[in-house]
């Protein structure tokens, strides 16, 4: 599932972290130079390269002094997204070279473009993230992976993640969650962490915010309402939630989003 895209024009040294994410994010330089530090190792990339960002690892780049870089970016997250990234080589690598490929360059384009949207905003944007994947897989396959079965775990938590789509509207719980499932709450805190790379609380909390900048930016609904919608009955600790979340009320946002240009996409989340 797609949780976030954008564009960034970065000043000299513009850096970001050391932080950890929790979701996959792949960055692709369209300019300019940079370095990206992962898992002990330091990458030094150029136009045309593209790094991996996993979640729950320690991460840090930062753009060239002399020639900071411009890139574009698409995050996703879900147990799925992370057994289709492992068809390809980008997990083990964490950089590739992207070069000027037409089609992968397109998927970002039209990401940023499907972003801005205000209907069916997320059939579109999540239909170019399944043909990102194809290509990704097709272009820089993992030569040593080979299909597995579904675990019941898997199961657990594609399950998990469908409920979650079904009832975020609702004053749902991680008790909820485990009840419909018939687990244990904190065998589902663990395999739900292991698979995602977040706990199932922090994926809750993202998954309502993404539910309410959609609200935001696609209908005139007051605050009060578009947090009714994601199961905040105060409006005042939504805005507060949000805030912390997005670095910007909601209402801030609303006005960011309707002055955007098309490859503007949300400050907290590059």
């Amino acid at each position: 599932m797609l949780y976030t895209c954008g564009y960034e024009n970065c000043a000299p040294s513009h850096s970001y972290g050391p932080i950890l994410r929790n979701g996959f994010l792949i960055h692709y330089v369209l300019s300019g130079s940079g370095i990206y530090k992962a898992r002990g190792r330091l990458f030094r990339l150029r136009a045309g390269d593209a790094f991996l960002i996993c979640p729950g690892e320690l991460i840090y780049y930062e753009a060239d002094l002399h020639t900071p870089w411009t890139y574009t970016w698409i995050g996703m997250q879900g147990i799925k997204i992370k057994k289709y990234l492992e068809r390809t080589s980008l997990p083990e690598k964490l950089v590739v070279h992207f070069g000027q490929d037409a089609q992968l360059k397109s998927c970002h384009d039209r990401m940023a473009q499907a972003d801005q949207l205000s209907k069916n905003r997320d059939l579109v944007m999540n239909s170019i993230l399944y043909e990102y994947l194809y290509l990704l897989a097709e272009k820089f396959p993992n030569e040593t992976c080979t299909p597995q079965e579904e675990t019941a775990g898997q199961k657990h938590i594609e399950n998990a993640l469908r409920y979650i789509e079904d009832h975020y509207c609702d004053p749902l719980t991680i008790q909820d969650i485990a009840d419909y499932l018939g687990l244990n709450r904190s065998y589902l805190h663990r395999i739900f962490k292991a698979a995602t790379g977040a706990s199932i609380q922090s994926y809750l909390l993202d998954y309502r915010m993404r539910q309410a900048c959609i609200l935001l930016t696609t209908t005139s609904l007051s605050v009060r309402v578009v947090a009714h919608s994601v199961s905040y009955i105060d409006p005042l600790y939504f805005s507060r939630i949000f805030h912390q979340k997005m670095g910007i009320s909601p209402s801030e946002y609303r006005k960011s989003k309707q002055s955007a240009s098309p490859l503007e996409t949300q400050p907290a989340t590059k």
